[in-house]
C-alpha cells in the first residue's frame, strides 16, 4: 500500500516507519517537525515526508494514498490539561478533518491511535476489554474518545477506521520520550540512582514496547477488512498490567544500585485499570506483543548508557511539555503551537 503516516518524526512513528517499508509499504511522511531533532544516538532514517501542521493538511497530499497510519497528536497529559482548548483543535477537530480528507480521496483504510486511557478512571481488579466503559480523566483521553466517535460515524463501504488503543508506551525509540512512565522511571535511575515514584505506587497501569504497537499496526494493514473494519482493539499484554510499584521495582534491577522512592507527594491517581488483549489476538493471528517490562527496563537501561544520556537533555529535550516551552520561549512556535 502506498501509506501516509502521521506523526513520522515522532516517539512511536520512528519505531514504526521502517516496520512499514519491511512489510513492503511505500511510506510518506506527515510531520509538524517539533521533535524532529530530539534524538538519542543514531538519527533515524526518515521516509520521505511533508512537513506541514496536521491543522493545516491540504486535499492534495491524501491522493493516491491508501491507507493512513494517524498518530499525530499532542501525547502529553500536562499538556492537555494546560492547554486543553489545543489539544481538541489538535487531536480532536484536526484528526477528524484529516479522516474527512481521506475518505473523500478515496483512502480505504484509516488507522487511528488511540489510547487504553480512555479506561482511565474504572479502577478494580477487572480486566477491560474494548466494550467496557469509558471514563477518561483527562483531555488528552477525551479527545481520543471524541475522535473515535465521530469516525465511526464517517465508516461506509469504501471507508474502514480502525482504533488501535494502544496502553501506555514504553522502549527505546532514536527519538526518544521521557515523559512516560518506564521511560521515565529507567532514566531517573541512570542519572541519580533513584526510582522516584510520585504516586503511592498503587495505580494499575497496562504497558506495551513501542516495537509492540509497531507490530500491531503493520499487522493491522494487512488484515482482511472484515476483521478490522470499525472496531477498537487494545494493544498490549497482560503479562505487562503492572501496579506503578511493580513497574518501579524492575527499573530496580535493571539499573544496579537504584533504589526506589516512593515519595507520594501527587497522592492516589484516578488513572488506575487493567486491560484485557484477547480481542487483538483473535482478529489477528499472527500478532502477540513479545516484550516484557522487564526486558524493556534492560534496554533502556544499556541504551541510555551506550549513548551517554545527560541530564540536561533528559529534562528538557525528551520530555515533551518542556520541549514546547522551550521551543515557545525560543519563539520557535507561537502559543498555538504553530511554526
Amino acid at each position: 500500500m502506498r501509506v501516509l503516516l502521521t506523526g513520522h518524526q515522532g516517539y512511536l512513528g520512528s519505531v514504526l516507519a521502517p516496520v512499514l517499508a519491511v512489510a513492503g509499504h511505500e511510506v510518506i511522511g506527515l510531520d509538524s517537525g517539533l521533535f524532529a531533532d530530539c534524538v538519542l544516538g543514531p538519527a533515524p532514517a526518515d521516509p520521505p515526508g511533508h512537513r506541514v501542521d496536521l491543522r493545516e493538511v491540504p486535499a492534495a497530499l491524501l491522493e493516491g494514498v491508501d491507507a493512513v497510519v494517524h498518530l499525530a497528536a499532542l501525547s502529553n497529559d500536562p499538556l492537555g490539561s494546560l492547554a486543553p482548548d489545543l489539544t481538541y483543535a489538535i487531536n480532536h477537530h484536526a484528526s477528524v478533518r484529516l479522516a474527512r480528507l481521506a475518505r473523500e480521496a478515496g483512502v480505504r483504510r484509516f488507522l487511528y491511535a488511540s489510547t487504553c486511557s480512555v479506561y482511565g478512571a474504572s479502577g478494580g481488579d477487572e480486566l477491560l476489554g474494548e466494550d467496557a466503559p469509558l471514563r477518561p480523566v483527562t483531555p488528552y483521553a477525551v479527545s481520543k474518545v471524541r475522535v473515535e466517535d465521530d469516525l465511526v460515524e464517517l465508516a461506509d463501504d469504501d471507508f474502514s477506521p480502525v482504533f488501535l488503543r494502544n496502553a501506555t508506551a514504553f522502549g527505546f525509540s532514536p527519538r526518544l520520550r521521557a515523559d512516560i512512565v518506564l521511560n521515565n522511571l529507567v532514566g531517573h535511575a541512570h542519572l541519580t540512582g533513584q526510582v522516584r515514584v510520585l504516586s503511592d505506587g498503587t495505580p494499575w497501569r497496562p504497558l506495551v514496547h513501542a516495537a509492540d504497537i509497531a507490530d500491531a499496526f503493520a499487522a493491522t494493514l494487512a488484515a482482511p477488512r472484515e476483521a478490522v473494519h470499525a472496531r477498537a482493539f487494545n494493544v498490549g499484554w497482560e503479562q505487562n498490567n503492572l501496579t506503578v510499584a511493580e513497574i518501579a521495582a524492575h527499573v530496580v534491577e535493571a539499573v544496579p544500585g537504584s533504589e526506589v522512592v516512593i515519595t507520594g507527594e501527587t497522592g492516589a491517581d484516578p488513572r488506575s485499570y487493567k486491560v484485557d488483549f484477547s480481542r487483538i489476538r483473535a482478529a489477528l493471528p499472527g500478532f502477540h506483543a513479545r516484550w516484557t517490562v522487564k526486558a524493556g527496563a534492560v534496554e533502556l537501561a544499556e541504551a541510555y548508557r551506550d549513548y551517554g544520556l545527560g541530564g540536561r537533555d533528559f529534562e528538557r529535550r525528551f520530555t515533551r511539555l518542556a520541549r514546547l516551552a522551550d521551543l515557545r520561549a525560543a519563539g520557535t512556535v507561537s502559543a498555538e503551537l504553530r511554526t
